[in-house]
């Protein structure tokens, strides 16, 4: 559920389904954040949301689906969430803390024996899988914190 969840979230910025707002609704938003050019950004932030989604869903390369869902949601909670405090209740970072610490611990655990990587015989999880890919998905993070334009207002 918690990757039919994130495909989800990543379907409606990227197609408007759901409820959401299509690249072009989400790249004016994405633009608003600093994040320029915010159509290609609002696809970025959508194929990696919906990528990574579906591969924690088939349990397909859960290090890699956990990095990519970490990354995009630290941004999330920095950009948007994380003035607003810790609860969802007030816009803050809740949901989007535990999306991204839900999605990596899939990366340390394993996705179980009902997956594509027990499938095909892939042993990719634990303690080093796990931490590369919370290192991968903080620089992935940093990465693109540091590509925003932001206005420094003067006094």
């Amino acid at each position: 559920m918690l990757g039919l969840t994130l495909a989800a979230h990543g379907a409606q910025k990227l197609f408007g389904w759901f409820g959401g707002y299509g690249l072009d609704g989400t790249g004016g938003f994405m633009e608003s954040l600093g994040f320029v050019p915010g159509r290609r950004n609002a696809l970025m932030a959508g194929l990696t949301e919906a990528g990574g989604g579906l591969l924690l869903a088939l349990g397909l390369l859960t290090p890699v689906a956990g990095a990519l869902v970490l990354s995009v949601m630290i941004v999330a909670g920095a950009t948007v969430h994380g003035a607003k405090g810790f609860f969802l209740s007030n816009g803050g970072y809740e949901y989007t803390f535990v999306l991204g610490l839900a999605a990596l611990s899939v990366a340390f655990t394993g996705p179980g024996a009902l997956s594509l990587d027990s499938a095909l015989g892939l042993e990719l999880d634990g303690l080093l899988w796990g931490s590369a890919a919370l290192a991968v998905g903080v620089i992935g993070s940093v990465v693109q914190l540091a590509s925003r334009q932001v206005e420094v207002k003067a006094r």
